[in-house]
C-alpha cells in the first residue's frame, strides 16, 4: 500500500519547523495519542501511544536526518512498525514552510489483519496532529 501522505503549510522558517517537528521530546505537545517518549540512545527512542483504551510502546530509530529538509524514522518492533518521512520545504522566500508527512506501516504477524483498521485510524487522527503542530508553531509555543 502507498503511504498516507499529508501536506501542511506553516508560517515559520524551515529550520524552526524542522527542529520542532523532529524532536521526539516534543511529540506529546502536538500528537494527541502520544503519552510519552524516552530516548534510548542517540537516534533511537521509544514512543508510547494510546491506541483505543490501551497504551502501546514502540521503539523507533532515525534512519535519515538532513536538517532542515528531511527526517525519517522506522519502527523496530511490534506487529505494526510505523515509518515516517518528514520533508520541510521553504515557501514565501523562506519565511514559511511546506511540511509533507509520509506515514506507512510494516505489518508482522497479527499486524497483517490489523493493518486496514490502523491505517483508517491514522488517516483520521494524523490531520488533527498536523493542525496542532501548525497552531503551536505559528503561535510561538515552540520556543
Amino acid at each position: 500500500m502507498a503511504p498516507l501522505v499529508s501536506t501542511i503549510e506553516i508560517a515559520r522558517p524551515p529550520a524552526e519547523v524542522f527542529a520542532y517537528v523532529t524532536d521526539p521530546s516534543r511529540f506529546t505537545e502536538w500528537q494527541g495519542d502520544v503519552v510519552r517518549v524516552q530516548e534510548q540512545a542517540p537516534g533511537r527512542f521509544t514512543t508510547t501511544r494510546r491506541i483505543g483504551p490501551r497504551e502501546r510502546t514502540f521503539t523507533q530509530e532515525v534512519t535519515e536526518s538532513r536538517p532542515p529538509a528531511r527526517w525519517s524514522v522506522r519502527g523496530l518492533d511490534g506487529p505494526l512498525r510505523p515509518s515516517m518521512t518528514i520533508t520541510v520545504e521553504p515557501v514565501a522566500d523562506g519565511t514559511a514552510s511546506r511540511v509533507t508527512f509520509a506515514l506507512d506501516f510494516e505489518p508482522h504477524g497479527i499486524g497483517v489483519p490489523l493493518l486496514p483498521l490502523v491505517r483508517r485510524q491514522a488517516a483520521k487522527g494524523t490531520p488533527i496532529s498536523y493542525r496542532n503542530l501548525k497552531r503551536r508553531l505559528e503561535s510561538g509555543v515552540s520556543k
